[in-house]
C-alpha cells in the first residue's frame, strides 16, 4: 500500500476502531483507554499515516506552533534564547517558526501578519520598537503573545524581561570602584527599552559617584559590530577620551574590541570595557574588565511557560511583567 494514500479509513480498519476513535487518539482526547491509544498509535506506525497538519489545523484551529520574530537571527543571544524555548515547547508537542523582523517595524508587521495567516497558536516576540499598535491588531485576532527581552509602553501583554537598569548600575559602579572616573557609553537606541534602561542605569551610577557624564562620549545607534567599531574609533578621535567605556551588548562589544585589535592598537593598554552579555566567548575579549549576564535560558524557559498557559488556557490572569536579576562577572 502507498504511504502517500494511507487514510484515516485504513488506520480505524488496522486497529478495528471507528474512524473517531482514531480521531481522538491523534487529538489526545482523554476519554480513550490506554489499550486502545496504543492499538492505533501502533496501526499509524505500521502503515506510515501521515496527518495531514493543514487540514487538523482549519478543523481544530490548532497547528501546534508558536511563532517567533526576533530583530535578527543571528545574534548568539537571540540563538540561546530560541534553543531554550524550543527545548520546552518541543516537550510540550509545539514547534517554532521563527522568522527576523530586521530591526525594522514595517518588517515586523509583514511578519506577524504572515503568523497570523499561518494559524499559530501563540507569538513570542523581541520587539523592533516602541510601536505597539501592530501588536494589539495580533491580539485582537485572539492570538495570544508573550514579549521577551524588550517591553513595549502600552501594550497589555506578559513579557519577561531582566533588570537592564540594575545590571548597568552594577557593572559602571564596578569600572567607578576601580577608580575609573571618566567612562564613555556606547549603547543602542533609545526607541529599544532595553537600551533606555541600560543608558539610565549607566547615567544613575555616573551621578550616584559624583561623575559627570560627557556629551561628547555617549553614543547612541545601531547595537551591531559595525556599530560599536564606528563608535569606538569616533571617541578615541576626539580630545583626551575616557579609558574606560560601558557598552550596550555583546555584539556592540565585539565591535569595538575589532576596533582596538586593528585600526586602535595604540590604546590596547589604556582601554577597560564593562559590557551587558556575559557570552562563552566572553573571557576572549582582551579589554573585558566586567561582563553583565543574563540568565539567557530562565528567559527562553519562562516565556515558553507563558505562551503554552496562554494558548492552553490555564492562565487567564492580567498580563504579568517578570523580571530577572542579572549577574556581574569580572574577567
Amino acid at each position: 500500500m502507498n504511504r502517500a494514500t494511507i487514510t484515516i479509513r485504513d488506520v480505524a480498519k488496522a486497529a478495528c476502531v471507528s474512524t473517531a476513535t482514531v480521531s481522538r487518539v491523534i487529538n489526545e482526547d482523554g476519554r480513550v483507554t490506554e489499550e486502545t491509544r496504543k492499538r492505533v498509535r501502533a496501526a499509524i506506525d505500521r502503515l506510515g499515516y501521515n496527518l495531514n497538519q493543514v487540514a487538523r489545523s482549519l478543523k481544530t484551529r490548532a497547528t501546534k506552533t508558536v511563532g517567533v520574530v526576533a530583530p535578527e537571527l543571528a545574534s548568539d543571544f537571540f540563538m540561546l534564547l530560541a534553543e531554550s524555548m524550543d527545548r520546552e515547547l518541543s516537550s510540550h508537542g509545539y514547534g517554532l517558526i521563527v522568522c527576523s523582523s530586521w530591526e525594522s517595524v514595517e518588517e515586523e508587521k509583514k511578519r506577524l501578519r504572515l503568523l497570523a495567516e499561518r494559524l499559530v497558536d501563540g507569538i513570542v516576540m523581541i520587539p523592533a520598537s516602541d510601536q505597539w499598535r501592530h501588536i494589539k491588531s495580533v491580539q485582537a485576532k485572539g492570538i495570544p503573545l508573550v514579549l521577551v527581552d524588550r517591553k513595549v509602553e502600552g501594550n497589555n501583554a506578559d513579557a519577561v524581561l531582566v533588570d537592564n537598569e540594575g545590571g548597568a548600575h552594577e557593572a559602571v559602579s564596578a569600572l567607578v570602584a576601580d577608580g575609573h572616573r571618566r567612562i564613555g557609553f556606547i549603547g543602542g537606541s533609545l526607541d529599544v527599552s532595553t537600551a533606555r534602561e541600560r543608558y539610565f542605569g549607566f547615567r544613575r551610577a555616573m551621578i550616584d559617584a559624583g561623575l559627570t557624564v560627557e556629551p561628547d562620549f555617549v553614543h547612541f545607534g545601531p547595537a551591531h559590530l559595525d556599530a560599536g567599531y564606528r563608535a569606538l574609533e569616533a571617541m578615541l578621535a576626539k580630545p583626551a577620551p575616557p579609558d574606560a567605556y560601558f557598552i550596550v551588548n555583546a555584539d556592540t562589544h565585539v565591535g569595538a574590541t575589532n576596533y582596538l585589535m586593528t585600526e586602535g592598537r595604540a590604546w590596547k593598554d589604556r582601554i577597560v570595557f564593562a559590557s551587558f552579555d556575559e557570552m562563552p566567548y566572553s573571557p576572549l575579549l582582551s579589554f573585558c574588565r566586567y561582563a553583565v549576564q543574563q540568565p539567557i535560558a530562565d528567559m527562553g524557559l519562562l516565556a515558553a511557560r507563558l505562551i503554552l498557559d496562554r494558548i492552553c488556557g490555564t492562565r487567564r490572569s492580567a498580563p504579568e511583567t517578570i523580571r530577572l536579576k542579572t549577574h556581574l562577572i569580572r574577567h
